[in-house]
């Protein structure tokens, strides 16, 4: 380690990495990477990236979320995803993902021995340190995978639970991890619903069918939207509210003085410019009529991810002004420092 840190002073300003990575990318020391392994197209929309991380890699939990980001026409982009295996076999990543964006859709055309660039995992939807004794389980379309990693982890823990998980698809040709879970242990009770094939969407009778002792194990719960708030309004009305886990983000406490906002904002591609008015650019795009991808609209998912051309914003989380041209940033939390133009 002493020689290590003499070789990272002595090749400032660079550092070592900058060197390393000549070599191969995955010799990095600092910087968090993943190298494809296998590459598999379970369903027509979805792609499966087995990835073997660097060395910097510390694990996760099952349920967490990792940032991937990858180069994109000059640009690094950024998303999020959930780790779908197990969280005690450490020296292998496997990601999940859905076309359903720029970045998604990158990532299906991946080969092995391609890089991408990763965070540590992070997110609080993880499992209690003692595995409950019953345990039920909701998910829709991609929102299996950190599902997926449960009940592998509890697989290799031989957890004997009861474990329920009600899952819904499109029909069985969107069906994930299929051949799976149709070979569960005696414990597991896998429950499959296609709403496009005619078993409709989530209800209570779904519910009590699949698990009738709902109302005394903890739910965790993860889909689209209209999933979740159906799921939601079911425990709200039985008082169950309690016993639901979802992927739930508080939003940050953003600081923003709208009586020093100047400057023009201009979305280049879309042709609209439009006085900045001291929100965040999201908020001020809505507000003349775009309608930019976002998700969380807190700074987290990297949604709403454009590329500003050049001006000066600030994040509202952090204070942190920036100004470097043909930059990517947040639109959710980029508030303009003066004119400001984006790529979009």
């Amino acid at each position: 380690m002493r020689l290590a840190a003499l070789a990272e002073a002595l090749l400032t300003p660079h550092g070592i990495d900058r060197y390393l990575e000549l070599v191969h990318p995955m010799l990095v020391r600092r910087e968090l990477r993943g190298e494809v392994t296998a590459v598999e197209h379970q369903t027509a929309d979805t792609v499966t990236l087995t990835l073997r991380p660097s060395s910097a890699w510390r694990g996760f939990q099952a349920g967490q979320y990792v940032r991937v980001s990858v180069d994109i026409d000059g640009v690094r982009r950024t998303r999020c995803y959930s780790p779908a295996g197990s969280q005690h076999r450490a020296g292998q990543l496997e990601l999940t993902i859905k076309e359903q964006g720029l970045v998604s859709g990158h990532l299906q055309r991946m080969r092995p021995g391609q890089v991408v660039g990763l965070s540590q995992a992070d997110g609080a939807f993880t499992l209690p340190g003692r595995r409950p004794k019953r345990l039920l389980m909701i998910s829709g379309g991609s929102g299996i995978t950190p599902l997926m990693a449960m009940l592998r982890t509890l697989a290799d823990e031989g957890h004997d639970g009861e474990v329920v998980f009600l899952h819904y698809a499109n029909t069985p040709a969107d069906l994930l991890y299929a051949g799976e879970l149709a070979r569960q242990a005696p414990n597991v009770r896998v429950v499959t619903a296609y709403t496009h094939a005619g078993d409709g969407f989530f209800s209570r009778k779904h519910l009590v069918a699949a698990a009738p002792w709902y109302a005394d194990a903890p739910a965790y719960v993860c889909g689209p939207a209209p999933l979740m708030d159906a799921v939601r309004a079911v425990y709200d009305r039985e008082k169950l509210g309690a016993q639901l886990i979802t992927e739930e983000f508080t939003p940050p406490e953003l600081v923003i003085d709208e009586t020093a906002a100047e400057g023009t904002v201009r979305f280049a591609h879309s042709g609209v410019e439009f006085p900045n008015s001291g929100r965040p650019l999201l908020e001020q795009a809505e507000e003349a009529g775009l309608s930019p991808e976002h998700g969380c609209r807190m700074g987290i998912c990297f949604s709403c991810t454009k590329v500003k051309a050049r001006g000066r914003v600030r994040n509202a989380k952090s204070g942190e002004v920036s100004g470097e041209d043909n930059e990517e940033i947040q639109l959710c939390i980029s508030v303009p420092a003066g004119d400001v133009e984006i790529d979009a």
